[in-house]
């Protein structure tokens, strides 16, 4: 019997182009699995019926998958018009058909309360808790609970084309909005805001944070190269296309510190420092290393999430 390798120890983050049918935890595992990885995990989930920009992180960068989790994304979003569906996306069942009756300077005018900072009331097929049990649960058991409005910000919703035909009224848009933002929700809005009714037909997401889709990797390549990888139990190529951690924390204020502060930020103590305050700063050592993201309160640094260079 061949002796079954261990796991690896894989530190970085992949940016993956998710095929349609997949959950985010299903194309999780397929992906930790052709790495050999011991840990991983997803920084925000895409449904089956949404394809486009998905950051794995590995090993250690789960330590920042969060701030993914809370940064803005673009979509590229396709609606039908006219039919209103339980789930706002084609896989759920009809429950309203009604005419269609817009040009697209109406469209342009109906999708203008939803542009800026809104207020949005989450589907019931989401996985927002309720005592302990994820909305979509109680959706599936046609149970609806009162879920209260949350604020959201729509930074772009353009148009990109409208297509009518005498059968259907199909459209593409791109959103640019920011966390906690459901896409089929705003599609459903805007399709009562018209009084016909919409739904998403396809998603795409392009962009996560400082990720963009020009970076994604697609799941065929990744095989190819995992085949060779696993033959020759060598993952060179594969861990090539890891980006480093640091590059989840674009944006954040950086601060490099002498060997001594290091040093004692690493044994779990504060020290005195002249920076404004922050909740997170990233932090490196004079050899520029990354080592992690601290906090200043008060004139003080201390240290909030830290690399474990140690770990097997």
């Amino acid at each position: 019997m061949t002796q079954q390798r261990k796991r690896r120890a894989v530190d970085g983050i992949l940016l993956l182009d998710k095929p349609l049918d997949f959950t985010s935890n299903g194309i999780l595992q397929k992906v930790r699995w052709l790495y050999q990885a011991k840990k991983a995990g997803h920084t925000g989930a895409l449904d089956p019926l949404a394809s486009g920009l998905l950051p794995l992180c590995f090993g250690e960068a789960t330590k920042f998958s969060q701030f993914l989790l809370d940064t803005d994304k673009t979509y590229q979003v396709s609606a039908r018009f006219g039919i209103r569906t339980d789930t706002s996306d084609a896989a759920g069942e009809v429950v309203s058909e009604r005419p269609v009756q817009f040009d697209q300077v109406q469209l342009e005018q109906a999708m203008q309360p939803f542009r800026g900072a809104i207020q949005q009331v989450p589907t019931m097929f989401s996985a927002l808790k309720h005592q302990g049990q994820p909305l979509y649960k109680y959706a599936r058991q046609g149970i609806s609970v009162p879920r209260e409005a949350r604020p959201i910000t729509i930074f772009r919703f353009e148009l990109l084309a409208l297509r009518q035909t005498a059968a259907t009224t199909e459209a593409d848009f791109i959103v640019h909005c920011s966390k906690g933002t459901y896409i089929r929700t705003l599609i459903d809005d805007l399709g009562e805001a018209l009084g016909c009714g919409a739904y998403v037909s396809a998603l795409h997401r392009t962009q996560v944070g400082p990720f963009q889709a020009e970076a994604m990797q697609p799941l065929p390549l990744l095989e190819s190269m995992a085949e060779t990888c696993h033959a020759e139990y060598d993952f060179t190529a594969l861990d090539g296309l890891l980006l480093p951690m640091d590059t989840a924390l674009h944006g954040l204020p950086s601060l490099q510190l002498n060997v001594e502060q290091q040093k004692r930020i690493q044994h779990g103590q504060s020290f005195s420092i002249e920076h404004a305050e922050a909740d997170a700063i990233r932090l490196y050592s004079e050899q520029a290393d990354f080592l992690g993201i601290g906090r200043c309160v008060e004139s003080q640094l201390l240290p909030r999430r830290l690399l474990n260079f140690n770990h097997e």
